[in-house]
């Protein structure tokens, strides 16, 4: 039998990206591998991208960890990035143990993991160093973000904030857009662009030309979502056309699973 997997996303009310970048990457990789992945969500109340509204969407995402974890999903991850980075450094460790600690009193034994924290991850899976970012965040939110990456030991040398503040507008920005605003993005010397730090905005059909153009890898947060949920699953970490955390180059660690 064809073994299918349960994906749970806690996810912002107003996010209409997680739930399509994310099918879409595993939906590419059903084209060439046998497993099957199911889709299934929780939302948080939140419109625009500010901090008093992303501490309150904070305080829903326990409700919604119970609530995935009573579809006995395979694996549960928040998605919203900025949310939990605002927070303070480290904090998606906390936020992890918190909705672990939640799907275990519900009877859910799945992984729990953080768009957050796989972005750290996915980029030290590539061994970066040195990034570039793009974000739609207000400069505030963008810098915050920049800090929380710089203590996790990766330096970014440049990054671009678009101040968008309403979430549904980053949601429907053009992702080919991103061909041209990489262009002015100082790259020198790093070893991985991050296409889109946040997973509201869409970039999935830009990832591979932007790498492709710069001769670097290209990443996102999605990207990075997607690379974690098939480590925790123990499925090889390949999708097609998604930049090269998903291409293959990089295998995954030992005891990965359930980590």
């Amino acid at each position: 039998m064809t073994a299918t997997y349960r994906i749970g996303q806690i996810v912002p009310s107003s996010n209409t990206t997680m739930e399509t970048e994310i099918p879409a990457m595993l939906g590419a990789r059903q084209q060439i591998r046998p497993e099957r992945f199911t889709f299934h969500s929780s939302r948080m109340r939140m419109h625009k991208v500010t901090r008093e509204e992303l501490e309150a969407m904070n305080r829903e995402a326990l409700r919604c960890a119970a609530e995935l974890a009573d579809a006995r999903v395979d694996v549960m991850s928040t998605a919203c990035l900025v949310a939990i980075m605002a927070m303070g450094n480290g904090y998606h460790r906390q936020v992890q143990e918190e909705l672990t600690a939640v799907a275990r009193a519900n009877q859910c034994d799945a992984p729990v993991m953080t768009s957050a924290g796989a972005l750290v991850e996915g980029l030290k899976i590539m061994g970066a160093r040195r990034i570039s970012l793009l974000a739609p965040y207000m400069r505030s939110l963008c810098d915050r973000v920049v800090e929380y990456i710089e203590s996790e030991g990766i330096e970014v040398v440049d990054s671009i904030a678009f101040e968008i503040p309403d979430n549904l507008e980053v949601g429907r920005r053009d992702p080919a857009l991103l061909l041209e605003d990489v262009k002015k993005l100082d790259t020198t010397g790093v070893d991985v662009v991050v296409l889109s730090a946040c997973v509201q905005m869409q970039s999935l059909p830009s990832i591979q030309l932007a790498e492709d153009a710069l001769g670097i890898p290209v990443t996102s947060t999605a990207v990075c979502t997607v690379r974690r949920m098939l480590d925790h699953l123990g499925l090889d970490p390949v999708v097609p056309g998604a930049g090269a955390l998903l291409s293959g180059r990089y295998p995954a660690a030992s005891g990965d699973r359930h980590a």
